[in-house]
């Protein structure tokens, strides 16, 4: 079995790992590269195995980084069958739809005002190309072995990080390897932790969070001073959050302190059509999350909906304090762009950035303070106040991996560490070793291995 990185190797996006036997390729993740232009560039070239080679998709999760290339890997020749969770199947149903849309309105925005090297601008794919990827996905239960041939099969089991996210098994020959895909936290508020463990051969690690832990404060408790603070200058609050998993997460922390009486019962907005839709999904998968049907449906229920852009537009033409909650969680895109553009320019307000921001997005420049901020071809000062939440995150921290990889009763042969900074790879890869003495190695980009 030979293992090749086409992407997450030095760098967090871009989930693609190649696994070949004698007679099938199988590709594990299918993600977008994000972030840095050099990243993004690689959305645009050749696979080096072509797709119409790719016997199957395995596929951990629905985040765009992990899933936004399958409809690209369709049209360009794929036609094999795509594994995944129940859960997963319906958030792509979702997401890849919405990412082939954004696309395509990107690309008509930079035709429109010119801001484009491109003539004309072309989007990656198309909303109907997603729709179309979505005939090849086949829905899967944790723990389920199904085999590819005679030899190979794989079985997922629940990861924690999100909505149906899971780590994949693959064995073959008697030999396994385990992705981990997103791990999620054993003691997130929302999300069930991550299953345990106990054997692989070899191990594929994400290590977004490799060299730090995250904050031990009370989100809770932030977000609330950071909205009492906000509301006496009389302004917003705005929230880039990804669709899937930290909208809801916010949600959650804005429903407790609201019936905890420690904000006031100010408006809350929901304004992105796919995380509505998302969070309408906790209630068809249960079994997912850890909240009971009353209290998923009162937090549901606390927000305001806006589906369409004339209900986007009517909440920044409305002055009082509010919150807003808007994708996309970095800043890459969606409709916070807009929120963005009214309200950075003002210092009454707040950005309240929650989670992990990659270099070279619009939410990572927030943080390192730069004084404007490019959207749509135009630059915005930067006045607002920028909070940073660093205890929200849906991955788990340098000290979570470590606890999970403890519950191991036998060493990896090797273990691999993808989906982090060069920085955050390089202080796992010490702490693994340091605590355990297994074998490690940071992926390269289109390193390959025998397994």
């Amino acid at each position: 079995m030979k293992l090749g990185f086409l992407g997450a190797a030095g760098t967090v996006t871009g989930s693609k790992f190649l696994l070949e036997t004698h007679d099938k390729k199988i590709l594990v993740d299918c993600g977008l590269f994000q972030g840095l232009k050099e990243l993004r560039l690689r959305n645009w070239d050749k696979l080096p195995v072509p797709p119409s080679e790719i016997d199957a998709v395995l596929l951990t999760h629905a985040h765009i980084d992990h899933s936004g290339y399958l409809p690209l890997l369709v049209k360009n020749g794929f036609r094999g069958k795509i594994y995944t969770s129940k859960a997963t199947r319906d958030l792509c149903k979702i997401m890849l739809p919405d990412s082939g849309y954004l696309q395509e309105e990107d690309a008509a925005r930079a035709n429109r005002y010119r801001y484009s090297k491109h003539n004309p601008a072309l989007p990656l794919y198309t909303e109907q190309d997603a729709e179309e990827s979505l005939k090849f996905f086949e829905a899967t239960d944790f723990g389920e072995t199904l085999a590819l041939d005679d030899e190979l099969s794989f079985s997922l089991h629940r990861a924690g990080h999100i909505l149906g996210a899971a780590m994949i098994r693959v064995t073959h020959a008697g030999r396994s390897v385990l992705f981990s895909g997103d791990l999620g936290r054993p003691h997130d508020p929302v999300m069930l932790p991550p299953a345990q463990i106990q054997q692989a051969d070899y191990l594929v690690l994400e290590s977004t969070y490799g060299n730090r832990s995250h904050e031990k404060t009370d989100p809770a408790k932030a977000i609330g001073s950071i909205v009492q603070k906000t509301i006496r200058r009389g302004g917003k609050i705005v929230c880039p959050a990804f669709a899937v998993g930290r909208a809801q997460n916010l949600l959650y922390y804005i429903y407790m302190l609201k019936q905890q009486k420690k904000i006031p019962d100010l408006p809350v907005y929901l304004d992105s059509p796919m995380a509505i839709n998302v969070t309408e999904l906790l209630h068809r998968h249960q079994s997912e999350h850890r909240l009971d049907p009353d209290m998923c449906r009162a937090m549901c229920d606390m927000a305001t909906y806006t589906r369409t852009q004339e209900e986007s537009k009517a909440i920044n033409e409305n002055n009082m304090p509010c919150i807003i909650i808007s994708a996309s969680g970095m800043a890459t895109g969606g409709r916070v762009l807009h929120h963005l553009k009214h309200l950075i320019t003002h210092e009454r307000n707040t950005v309240l950035l929650a989670g992990y921001q990659a270099a070279g997005t619009r939410g990572e420049r927030l943080l390192r303070g730069e004084d404007t901020l490019r959207i749509h071809g135009s630059d915005y000062p930067v006045r607002a106040e920028i909070k940073h939440l660093r205890s929200t995150s849906a991955h788990a921290d340098d000290r979570e991996m470590i606890g999970w990889l403890e519950g191991f009763n036998a060493p990896p042969r090797k273990v691999f560490l993808v989906h982090g900074e060069p920085d955050a790879a390089a202080s796992m890869k010490r702490k693994i070793t340091r605590r355990f003495g297994w074998p490690v190695t940071i992926a390269e980009h289109l390193q390959t291995e025998e397994l």
